[in-house]
């Protein structure tokens, strides 16, 4: 039972991972839950074949429970802990990064962390690669066994593994209603090796025997958390009508087994060779679903039953976007519909400094902006003109090799460029490519394709040779803001 899944060459984890994000909601009333109590529950979860546990910085005292619990454990060294910091969008240092892993440390009593899982809010800010450098360095040092992201997009995560930064694994939204994961990240998880822990596979309960035929509930303080975030996610994919039928097929095809929805919704993600495990969520002291957690890795799932399964899918709407957009761009898929229980505010990448009244300047202070007495970009009236923009983030080359990541880096810093003088990539008008390798030029001109869908600016692309070795592609723009 729970047949182990190898992440890298130091961590095998269980095909079913408990996650712990609930401690959070059953403390969010500041009933703060007495760690020694509260860390015997996960004896019997362990005791069954259940070893590794997921938490966060942000889970109320996740870290401090499980730290206690491995503690305790007989057999501790078959216990692993995978946890997550999630720092707000701001500049990342070194500092802030080595504290952040000492706290989490420190809250669990560990000497090293099995796995840390970073979250970037903010791509535009090339921080988050900061933030994966410096982790990889406290990783070198011993205080990190494994290095993984979560709700990590495939652009994001492929310039990430392309710039020599060790991850693991990818932990994502994955469940019969959101199948983002299941196409161009799939792609990507195969060419690079990479493995996905799977949450949401239940939908904060929704994919279970309690709702079926049940009444549409609103989303209010009456719900959990989880449920008000993943109410939204049966919203937008077709609305509970057609939710309904799925817990209808799905609820066939468990009687057929003798078991339940949840366990065929989570069986069916673990078919994915992408998957690792699935992790399902924990509410210390209630019913642990122990012996139903147990029958997911034992179900055999016929080729009929899954086409079956497959039918219903798609009569469902596609989640919009990639994996982890629910996160950081509209429509927001959380409990709140937004980000305010999240963030307060995202800050600009670049500090504005005013010329005159028609006149805006940026810059990244790099040494060739003050060698050759340019800016980054330049607003003037509504107009905002950035320079020609290669993958350079301070002395590193991002993307080393890899045309299609260093396109979207590149694209990233015009977006930062722009929004930091007031505009958004879609007020781009014109943008002018130049390549390196012809050979490299239809995996740019995709990725530009990509990036400004629906926005089609007027383009140029040629071949030029460019200014560094490493560079293979160097893209300027221009916008017009309408203000």
């Amino acid at each position: 039972m729970n047949r182990l899944v190898n992440i890298s060459d130091n961590n095998s984890v269980p095909r079913v991972l408990i996650g712990l994000w609930q401690i959070a909601d059953m403390e969010k009333n500041g009933n703060i839950l007495d760690s020694e109590s509260a860390s015997k529950f996960m004896n019997i979860y362990a005791d069954n074949g259940f070893t590794s546990f997921d938490m966060a910085d942000h889970y109320g005292s996740s870290e401090i429970i499980s730290g206690v619990f491995k503690n305790n454990y007989k057999n501790p060294d078959k216990i692993n802990l995978f946890t997550k910091w999630v720092p707000k969008p701001d500049m990342i240092s070194k500092e802030s990064t080595r504290e952040a892993v000492n706290l989490a440390l420190k809250r669990m009593n560990q000497s090293q962390i099995d796995l840390m899982q970073f979250h970037a809010w903010h791509y535009q800010d090339p921080s988050w690669l900061d933030a994966l450098y410096y982790l990889n360095e406290l990783k070198v040092e011993g205080k990190i066994k494994d290095i993984g992201v979560t709700n990590f997009d495939t652009t994001h995560l492929r310039i990430a593994l392309s710039s020599d930064i060790p991850i693991v694994s990818n932990q994502i939204c994955y469940s019969l209603l959101d199948r983002r994961a299941s196409f161009e990240m799939s792609d990507l998880c195969k060419e690079f090796n990479i493995k996905l822990f799977a949450f949401g596979t239940l939908a904060g309960g929704f994919l279970s025997n309690r709702w079926l035929g049940k009444s549409e509930p609103d989303v209010n303080d009456k719900l959990t958390w989880s449920q008000m975030k993943y109410k939204r996610f049966i919203d937008i994919t077709g609305g509970w009508s057609l939710f309904q039928k799925l817990l209808q097929q799905l609820n066939l095809i468990a009687n057929k087994k003798n078991t339940s929805i949840a366990n065929i919704a989570s069986r069916y993600i673990l078919e994915d060779p992408n998957v690792a495990s699935v992790i399902i969520g924990a509410r210390l002291g209630e019913n642990n679903h122990v012996d139903e957690h147990k029958e997911i890795i034992d179900i055999n799932l016929s080729i009929s039953e899954k086409e079956l399964i497959s039918k219903s899918l798609n009569l469902l709407k596609k989640v919009p976007g990639d994996c982890g957009d629910e996160y950081r761009k509209p429509p927001f898929l959380t409990a709140s519909g937004d980000l305010s229980h999240h963030l307060d505010s995202i800050p600009n990448v670049f500090k504005v400094k005013k010329i005159d009244n028609m006149r805006k300047n940026i810059s990244s202070n790099t040494s060739w902006e003050k060698m050759a007495s340019y800016s980054r970009a330049v607003k003037h009236g509504n107009r905002i003109i950035v320079s020609g923009t290669t993958a350079t983030h301070e002395d590193k080359v991002i993307g080393l090799g890899d045309p299609v990541a260093q396109t979207d880096f590149v694209i990233d810093k015009i977006e930062a460029s722009i929004s930091s003088l007031g505009g958004k990539l879609s007020d781009v008008v014109k943008t002018r490519v130049f390549v390196k390798n012809i050979e490299d030029w239809k995996k740019i001109a995709e990725t530009h394709g990509k990036r400004f869908k629906n926005i089609n600016p007027a383009n140029t692309l040629v071949q030029a040779k460019l200014v560094g070795d490493e560079y293979l592609v160097e893209i300027e723009a221009e916008a017009i803001v309408q203000e």
